[in-house]
């Protein structure tokens, strides 16, 4: 079980948000089980988990794990394909952030949109990477700053500026033969509080799942339900990430 991978088929996608199915990759991802364990943890009829498991089956969200005999029955045991998903806007090509559209390095937003490319490309590269078999070159580095006040960030980040752009005009060649171009991306944005983030974990979980007659919404309806708190936000904390493919990977 891989620990994290992207999802990049807008259907594969849509499968994954649905509540139900959200719900059995969770209970997959803490372990190999059967459609009729399942049932019993989720409260449907074992038929309407097959189902449900074929569909995320199709899509690579959950794969075989084993087989076992239990009685004149023969049980697919079915895993998590990953520990945790994460959706590329590759999802949503038609309408994914651009940053070389609208770039403004003091807007949330566009760093928004920064974030958003990292998370597509380096999801495009580790799909590329497995596919060729070849191990993928990266980098990142996570921390976190108390700044005492709104200067003394605002110098910080006139340090960092200077110093990341001192080191990209050393390093940097444009001429080297066979060079392989890497993005670096460097971010500071205020942290979280835990209970902020104890807030969207529980708003974004699938709610318990209604019995069979009381689901009223044809299957595969999503109501995202997800809400941040105005003023959650309390310490800065600064994050630089390097992505690359080896030269030999071309």
């Amino acid at each position: 079980m891989l620990d994290v991978t992207v999802i990049e088929d807008a259907e594969a996608a849509a499968v994954s948000l649905d509540p139900i199915r959200a719900r059995l990759l969770a209970e997959l991802a803490a372990g190999p089980a059967s459609a009729a364990m399942l049932a019993a943890k989720v409260g449907l009829p074992r038929q309407k988990v097959n189902y449900h498991l074929k569909a995320l089956e199709r899509h690579g969200l959950v794969e075989l794990a084993g087989e076992r005999r239990k009685g004149n029955v023969t049980e697919r045991l079915m895993r998590a394909t990953a520990a945790s998903y994460v959706i590329s806007p590759l999802a949503l090509a038609a309408v994914q952030p651009d940053p070389d559209r609208f770039r403004d390095q003091l807007s949330a937003r566009w760093l928004l949109a920064v974030g958003a490319r990292l998370v597509r490309d380096v999801g495009a590269l580790i799909t590329g990477a497995a596919k060729a078999r070849k191990r993928l070159a990266t980098y990142a580095l996570d921390g976190e700053v108390t700044f005492a006040s709104a200067a003394d960030r605002a110098a910080f980040i006139e340090e960092l500026t200077q110093g990341v752009g001192a080191l990209i005009r050393k390093y940097h060649d444009g001429n080297a033969e066979g060079g392989r171009d890497h993005r670096i991306v460097v971010a500071v944005h205020p942290t979280l509080k835990p209970e902020a983030i104890a807030k969207l974990e529980v708003t974004a979980k699938p709610k318990a799942i209604a019995k069979p007659e009381a689901i009223a919404k044809p299957e595969g309806t999503v109501t995202p339900e997800v809400t941040v708190e105005a003023g959650a936000a309390a310490t800065p904390e600064t994050a630089l990430a390097v992505d690359s493919t080896p030269p030999d990977q071309d």
